[in-house]
């Protein structure tokens, strides 16, 4: 069955006068409105707009696409204060207005994907418990909501949507390792299940030690399906053989846009048998970079379990510090990929986000 992913949607009541203007062509359809925000009114040197008020609705015909947006400057480091002038996007290259704009730390809907394949040692199980049970309860903030899915020879949702760190904490101590690594389905169950998340940001953490070994997803349908969702998803890699005791984010590098995919919803899986591989298979970075740029989440690699302490830390940080910008799309739903390049006026600066949507 075909699965349709819907764009977040906001309502606030000063942007309804915006962009109803521009719809008023329209008629009103009961069944396709969605909840949309925009401007408070206020100036914007005094902050963000609220972002989950109720009783606005635009027109059939009108979506807000909803781009989350990361600025870091040259020494990594994220970059806040910035306004909604310092902003421009672009959709299929056509300058949009930004209706909606927040600088505010806004409630996420986070999902956690682990590795517990036969490569997964003690040690390795000891350390990612502790960061994660300190992610959980350390970092993140109360409205959070999260999943937890394990994956090996298959992927298991351990624990639906909760905002129990406790049941959390125990379900991590229960879980026993062994198998090959099927990371690429379960980042594409993983992804589906964001989907469904109560807050209006999405997101997904993947942690691993090794390389697809055993999935009937492939990787170009995983990168399709994760073009469809609007989750950010991230990767923490651990490679003991990596230079430099980490690599935060993918190479700034300039990367083609991908191409149009003209057949929505989810992938159906090949029912050939999975080519199965030893569960100690270095680390594919490379694929953990594909899996995670085009979300506007980065991969991150780190050289030892120790270390992801300091990395699910930089995630939450960058988390709490992101900018959310919103425009009008009145494009017709054609199924295919339109892509999304958002600039800042100060060049020195660099900016992450999604690179585009499929118009479902």
């Amino acid at each position: 069955m075909k699965r349709a992913h819907p764009l977040v949607s906001f309502a606030v009541a000063a942007a309804v006068a915006v962009v109803t203007a521009a719809v008023t062509s329209l008629h009103p359809s009961a069944g396709s409105r969605q909840d949309l925000s925009a401007d408070s009114g206020q100036d914007p040197a005094a902050g963000s707009e609220p972002d989950q008020q109720e009783g606005s609705r635009f027109r059939s015909g009108v979506e807000l696409i909803n781009v989350t947006v990361t600025v870091t400057d040259d020494k990594g480091r994220f970059v806040s204060g910035l306004l909604r002038d310092d902003f421009s996007v672009y959709e299929d290259d056509q300058l949009q207005t930004i209706s909606h704009f927040s600088n505010e730390r806004v409630p996420v809907s986070l999902g956690i994907a682990l590795d517990t394949s036969g490569s997964m040692t003690a040690e390795k199980m000891s350390s990612a418990r502790g960061a994660i049970g300190r992610f959980f309860s350390d970092l993140l903030g109360q409205d959070d909501e999260i999943f937890l899915y394990r994956f090996a020879d298959v992927p298991q949702l351990v624990r639906d949507w909760t905002r129990d760190r406790r049941d959390l904490s125990r379900a991590l101590e229960r879980l026993t390792v062994g198998g090959g690594t099927a990371l690429y389905d379960a980042v594409a169950d993983a992804v589906l299940l964001a989907e469904d998340g109560q807050n209006s940001k999405k997101a997904l953490l993947v942690i691993s030690d090794g390389n697809d070994n055993l999935s009937r997803t492939s990787l170009g349908d995983l990168r399709r399906l994760i073009r469809e969702s609007e989750a950010l998803v991230y990767a923490i890699g651990v490679d003991g053989r990596a230079a430099g005791p980490f690599i935060i984010g993918a190479p700034r590098l300039p990367v083609p846009m991908p191409p149009p995919f003209p057949i929505p919803g989810r992938v159906p899986r090949p029912q050939s048998p999975p080519v199965r591989g030893g569960s100690s298979e270095r680390l594919n970075a490379g694929a953990l970079r594909r899996i995670t740029d085009d979300s506007g989440g980065r991969t991150e690699i780190v050289r030892d379990f120790r270390d992801l302490d300091g990395a699910t830390a930089r995630i939450a940080d960058e988390l709490s510090k992101q900018y959310s910008l919103g425009y009008a799309s009145s494009g017709k739903k054609d199924g295919r990929w339109h892509a999304i390049r958002v600039k800042v006026q100060n060049r020195k600066l660099q900016v992450r986000a999604r690179r585009g949507y499929v118009a479902n």
